[in-house]
């Protein structure tokens, strides 16, 4: 099986994989954000780095806005139009074209209180007019929709969803994340639910969680998380029951990824694989540090892959 059908036979449970599936992420310098250089370095870190899909970061800056200082001016949050979206487009249809035949293609997607992140105080606005905050929230998610039909008619196979908001600094009042955060999240999950292959990210790059409960029947195919929840710290297969589904992750991204030695990443990936189900992707918890050798994620991935082959 070429990786293609790897990692599709990982998900519908066909078969189980002749080696465990890897992957890692990170963001490339700002000259490879756009364009055929974008391409081009996607496809290089794709090919150094063996790992078993095609991930496309997102790196459009977010649109331009009036300023958003009290919750009332989420009204008069923008819109965006499928043009706004021409240049990820474009390196999303050139990384179809070149690699798809061999492996899935995924594109990051943030979700629309991400997006709402990016522009404003979303966080305050929500505590003090959850109501009128509403507004940016579904402004937000229209914009994210928009990217989705855009990516689905370039040929991606699906999409690195992430969510946040529910993180345990975030928000005490936990009903706030599911009346106002979490239905904008589902709302996007839907526009995906036709996609051959979704990974549900859970993002703790601001702060960690001390529950997953309320994402438990969140869609997606793998879901990908840190194992660090509250005062307790998983097992790979502690998540995969969790969430009933094959989990990906095991490896923190600022741990032994960035600064360690091949023979410690060797043992680090090793001890992982001890604990991970049958159904399992080795990753980090979110994106590694730009300044991670490649040549360090080219060895934890070649330890996967010859996991099951001794």
């Amino acid at each position: 099986m070429n990786k293609r059908d790897t990692m599709l036979s990982l998900i519908h449970g066909t078969a189980s994989p002749e080696y465990m599936p890897a992957a890692f992420f990170l963001h490339f310098d700002n000259a490879y954000h756009q364009g055929q250089a974008a391409i081009e370095k996607h496809l290089e870190f794709f090919r150094f780095t063996d790992m078993d899909f095609v991930k496309i970061q997102y790196e459009q800056p977010f649109p331009a806005s009036t300023p958003i200082r009290k919750p009332e001016d989420w009204a008069h949050a923008p819109l965006c139009s499928e043009e706004f979206f021409e240049a990820p487009i474009h390196v999303v249809e050139g990384l179809v074209k070149s690699a798809k035949s061999d492996a899935l293609v995924i594109v990051t997607l943030y979700s629309p209180f991400m997006w709402a992140a990016h522009l404003a105080d979303i966080t305050n606005h929500l505590k003090e007019n959850p109501e009128a905050a509403k507004k940016g929230l579904e402004i937000m998610t229209e914009n994210v929709l928009t990217l989705v039909r855009r990516c689905k008619r370039a040929g991606v196979d699906g999409f690195y969803a992430s969510s946040q908001g529910g993180e345990a600094f975030r928000l005490h009042d936990t009903n706030i994340f599911q009346e106002y955060i979490k239905p904008t999240d589902l709302v996007v999950w839907d526009a995906l639910s036709s996609c051959s292959f979704n990974i549900l990210h859970i993002c703790d790059y601001e702060g960690a969680y001390d529950n997953l409960t309320p994402f438990l029947d969140y869609p997606g195919h793998v879901v990908n998380s840190s194992l660090k929840i509250g005062d307790q710290t998983l097992t790979p297969k502690d998540a995969s029951h969790l969430f009933g589904r094959p989990f990906m992750g095991g490896m923190e991204r600022k741990g032994v990824l960035a600064t360690g030695n091949s023979q410690s990443i060797h043992q680090a990936v090793t001890d992982v694989l001890a604990q991970a189900p049958e159904q399992f992707i080795l990753a980090a918890d979110c994106t590694v540090p730009s300044d991670t050798p490649w040549e360090n994620l080219r060895i934890a991935i070649e330890t996967a892959h010859q996991h099951r082959k001794h």
